[in-house]
């Protein structure tokens, strides 16, 4: 799981390879299929500087969210909410997917040229790859926890011993995540182009099984990073939003409102990307005719799918982190100790020694 910065490329070879097509070049505007020219349907320059944009946007946002979230989760008390370990983890996985963006759109602005090397390829590779598995396997782990801890667990003892297997799960999701990341990496290479010479960051499966290893790497994408998480996201918010009844006061309902949102981003950022993996699959399992239509589908649709997955960078520290009032009170308490020497705010907490039972009771009756 990377960005497709030659998807184009890639796929022609992949056409290539299934032996009904023989591919004899393209350019930014056109692909030869053995006598079929294909108009692409956006010029390919054009929309990579548009996909460059938007990553440099996901950047700034998740760069500045992602940050402020690890920071002030930090300096708050580990122990006071459930799933506080698993909110950091998913912070500090999102704000390394994001850091690893502006290289990637280094190369998108030369044409996808990787003029790196090919342990940067490698290591850019794998940072990304293994950070946006663990953002995933960090909210499949999340949805579990909230249910068990609000419909199951409640207030019983033994709060210890599950942050203790809080801190196991967050060890086998890190070690998840590289496990699936490392077969795509394994195969990564810098690779001069045959058609230009532009180099470009791209896996080089054996010849003999180059079909295989793609149509089952994009399936472990499809599998590892959707169908499998997805179902346990929706059942377990599904079965915590049945358990809040709906004649529940407004804050309940607010409650039952969020956990349904939960669902919905996960599956408007990855449903789209992961449909789109899946149907390359089907083109190179020839499930799919080829024609110019499908091609251009599968090269705008990888490239633009793909940025809005990235998007979930940017709104995971909104719905898990900036609407809970806790984390806002959290926020708000950081800045107000960082600064509160130069303002003078020290002196008025400590004389008013406002609780956190009080603040909380007081923005009940206020506005959110």
């Amino acid at each position: 799981m990377s960005v497709n910065l030659n998807e184009l490329d890639d796929f022609l070879e992949n056409l290539e390879m299934l032996g009904d097509f023989n591919f004899t070049g393209h350019d930014g505007n056109f692909s030869r299929v053995e006598g079929l020219v294909c108009p692409n349907l956006l010029s390919y320059h054009a929309l990579l500087y548009a996909i460059s944009v938007l990553y440099i946007f996901i950047f700034i946002i998740g760069l500045a969210a992602n940050a402020l979230v690890v920071w002030v989760n930090l300096r708050a008390e580990r122990n006071r909410y459930e799933t506080h370990l698993y909110v950091l983890n998913l912070a500090i996985a999102d704000l390394c997917v994001v850091a690893t963006l502006p290289v990637w759109v280094s190369s998108l602005l030369q044409n996808s040229h990787w003029p790196f090397g090919g342990a940067m390829c490698k290591l850019t590779h794998l940072v990304f790859s293994v950070n946006l598995f663990s953002s995933i396997f960090f909210l499949t782990c999340m949805s579990v926890d909230r249910y068990l801890s609000v419909c199951v667990f409640g207030e019983v003892s033994g709060q210890g011993r599950r942050r203790w297997t809080r801190r196991l799960i967050c060890v086998g999701v890190w070690l998840l995540a590289l496990a699936a990341a490392l077969p795509d990496t394994y195969f990564l290479q810098a690779v001069k182009s045959s058609h230009s010479d532009a180099t470009f960051c791209k896996a080089v499966y054996p010849a003999e099984s180059q079909r295989e290893w793609t149509v089952g790497v994009n399936l472990s994408f499809v599998v590892l990073g959707f169908a499998v998480p997805f179902p346990v996201i929706a059942v377990f918010y599904g079965l915590m939003a049945s358990a809040i009844p709906a004649s529940a006061d407004q804050e309940r309902r607010l409650s039952r409102r969020l956990v349904f949102t939960y669902i919905v981003v996960f599956l408007v950022c990855w449903l789209p990307y992961h449909g789109a993996l899946l149907l390359e699959v089907l083109a190179l399992l020839n499930a799919l005719s080829f024609s110019c239509t499908l091609e251009n589908v599968l090269f705008v649709g990888l490239h633009l799918t793909q940025c809005l997955s990235l998007l979930h960078c940017c709104i995971n520290p909104v719905v898990y982190n900036f609407i809970n009032r806790n984390y806002r009170y959290d926020l708000m308490k950081a800045f107000i100790f960082k600064y509160s020497t130069k303002t003078g705010l020290a002196k008025l907490i400590d004389a008013s020694h406002v609780s956190e039972t009080e603040y909380t009771a007081v923005e009940n009756h206020g506005p959110l």
